[in-house]
């Protein structure tokens, strides 16, 4: 029975893909990027350091062909990107079991929920543009003319693992909570998580 979700929500232009180093996708929906290659559908992921030259090569053309520049968010941006999952969260009655916000992606580990997995994402995507666009910290307002809505600053579709077991949560919990210091990053704490207590085994696990 699945109970939760590691979900990994990328940036726009953070993870394109026919990046050389692998991806989830099975095809390449924009000509302009569908050039510099086809997708390379895998679960193993190469490091950047692993690519060769000519791959390098082209996946920068294919950042740069992009047709607005990758979104990096400042600290001040994942603030505004946190309000809104908080609003979202408690609207919806998520429970949180981690999160780690980087500058091109972020992490979730959700508990199961009444909606799919998709429908989630997707409220928490808009919650934080809806806080983005009332603070005025879009990442791409300045690519669009004033008064018009920025474009997407998300990736279409999310990466997601099923999580059916304690132990898979457990790891996916403390995967999320050790990745900024492995980017280098100080330790995040975020008020609205929620600490895991365990699956209930001992009858029904309701799901809100």
């Amino acid at each position: 029975m699945i109970h939760g979700y590691h979900v990994i929500l990328p940036m726009y232009g953070f993870w394109l893909p026919n990046d050389p180093r692998g991806s989830w996708s099975d095809y390449v929906r924009r000509w302009e990027i569908a050039r510099f290659g086809r997708p390379l559908k895998t679960l193993d992921r190469k490091e950047l350091n692993e690519l060769i030259a000519e791959e390098i090569l082209d996946r920068d053309a294919a950042k740069a062909a992009l047709s607005y520049p990758p979104v990096f968010v400042s600290v001040e941006q994942a603030s505004t990107i946190a309000d809104g999952f908080r609003i979202q969260a408690q609207k919806s009655n998520y429970t949180i079991w981690a999160r780690a916000i980087m500058p091109e992606h972020t992490h979730l580990v959700l508990a199961r929920h009444v909606y799919h997995v998709e429908r989630m994402v997707n409220l928490l995507k808009g919650a934080c543009t809806t806080e983005m666009m009332k603070v005025g910290n879009h990442p791409l307002k300045s690519n669009v003319s004033p008064g018009d809505r920025p474009p997407r600053m998300w990736s279409a579709h999310e990466w997601k693992v099923y999580l059916d077991s304690e132990d898979a949560i457990r790891q996916a919990i403390a995967y999320v909570e050790r990745n900024p210091e492995n980017e280098g990053k100080p330790p995040q704490s975020w008020s609205f998580v929620s600490p895991f207590a365990g699956i209930n085994t001992a009858g029904w696990t309701t799901y809100y």
